[in-house]
């Protein structure tokens, strides 16, 4: 039996401008914008080319044997990418803060990108939920 990854959680304060975070200005697709219940609205987009959406939502109870993190607490959510130099520019015209290109080495965080597998950028969304983007050497197919 397979276990996909399809859908995480994405803590939000406000759902129209997580909204418009996402799809104008990091490119997601939105999937879905609906209310499900009375007062539960569920917004689900998906990153170009992945297989796996973010939801937001609000009005939704937790699930039985689960919490509600705050907005702005889930971090380490990453991206993949065949280069990390377009992707930087892609989002900077559209609008989002982006760190420099850096590579990890003995010393820690250095900017510039490393060797195979070792490029990466950071972004925040408005509520400061943090991303990273990784370069890959290929595409996830290709691997």
């Amino acid at each position: 039996m397979n276990w996909t990854l399809e859908v995480v959680n994405l803590p939000v304060s406000d759902l129209d401008r997580a909204k418009e975070f996402y799809a104008d200005r990091c490119g997601f697709h939105v999937d879905v914008d609906t209310e499900v219940a009375p007062g539960v609205r569920v917004i689900q987009l998906t990153p170009p080319g992945s297989r796996c959406s973010i939801a937001l939502h609000s009005g939704m109870p937790p699930a039985p044997e689960q919490h509600r993190p705050a907005p702005g607490t889930v971090h380490g959510l990453q991206l993949c990418v065949v280069d990390i130099e377009a992707a930087r520019k892609e989002l900077l015209s559209r609008g989002v803060q982006v760190s420099a290109v850096r590579h990890l080495g003995p010393g820690g965080w250095s900017e510039g990108k490393g060797g195979t597998w070792n490029a990466w950028l950071f972004f925040q969304d408005p509520d400061g939920n943090g991303w990273s983007v990784q370069e890959v050497p290929s595409e996830l197919a290709d691997r």
